[in-house]
Parts: structure tokens; C-alpha cells; sequence
């Protein structure tokens, strides 16, 4: 895959108002962890290599263990996640699928008992966020760093 852009390069100011802003949303208040599982797992939705990249190394530097990074897909059939954060997770497949689930009242209600309002408000704009993200990089073929290199099978 090759890179489009470096729409960094080509549009620093608004980028900048683009990082400015989710960095804005990551002092909200809500966990470190949740946060992280929530942009993986709209990263993995949106197929985003780049920020799946990113946020499981984030994830693993805020504690999240590695079971836990590599069941977030299965997340609807493991243990490992609390009712909090399986509300978070139905709620960020929700609006990552929005045209197909147009946010059913099911997964907003299973928020309530979970979540304030401002953190329901909060939890929405991250979601809207890395969705944001995941288009920026999957639209312009941002490649995620290699620290090994790959090796063909012999």
C-alpha cells in the first residue's frame, strides 16, 4: 500500500485543530483503558491498520493486557469486559455502523445504567473522533510503523 498524502504536510493548521481537538476530548474524564478499547475497536470496524496500530500499543501502555487486545473482537462472547465497557463497545459499533443501525434505542439505553449524560456526551464525540481519524488515515494510506521486518515463508 502506498501512501497518498501526508495531510499533515498539506494542511498543518487543520490538522492541528484536529489533534488540538481529540486531545481535548481525552482529558474528559473517562478511562484511559475504555478509551482505547473504543478507538481500537472502531478501528478494527473501519479496518484502519494505522490506528489499530497506534491504540493497542496505547492500550498496552495504560495496562490492557494482551488477552484483552486480542479478544476486542469477540468482545460479544468473552468475559473479560465489564458491563461498562460492553455498553461502550455496542454503543461505538452503533455509531462506527451508523447507516446500518442508525443508533438503535437498545445500545443507547444500555448506556444509562454505565454512564452519566456527560460522559454518554463524551463517549460519543471520542467515538466520532477516531471515526474521524480512521478516514483521515485509511483515505490517505497512512502505513503504520514496522519495528520488525516482514519475512516471506520459505
Amino acid at each position: 500500500m502506498k501512501p497518498r498524502m501526508n495531510a499533515f504536510a498539506v494542511a498543518p493548521d487543520a490538522m492541528k485543530l484536529t489533534l488540538d481537538y481529540g486531545q481535548k476530548l481525552l482529558e474528559l474524564g473517562l478511562e484511559k483503558r475504555l478509551q482505547e478499547l473504543v478507538k481500537i475497536r472502531a478501528s478494527q470496524l473501519n479496518g484502519c491498520a494505522f490506528c489499530i496500530h497506534m491504540h493497542t500499543r496505547d492500550a498496552r501502555a495504560h495496562g490492557e493486557t494482551e488477552e484483552r487486545i486480542y479478544l476486542l473482537d469477540g468482545w460479544r462472547e468473552s468475559p473479560l469486559y465489564t458491563e461498562r465497557e460492553r455498553a461502550a463497545l455496542a454503543w461505538t459499533e452503533a455509531l462506527t455502523h451508523v447507516s446500518q443501525t442508525h443508533a438503535s434505542d437498545e445500545d443507547y439505553a444500555a448506556l444509562a445504567p454505565h454512564f452519566s449524560e456527560q460522559e454518554i456526551v463524551h463517549l460519543t464525540l471520542l467515538i466520532g473522533m477516531i471515526n474521524t481519524w480512521n478516514r483521515i488515515s485509511v483515505g490517505f494510506r497512512s502505513t503504520h510503523p514496522v519495528t520488525t521486518p516482514r519475512t516471506e515463508a520459505a
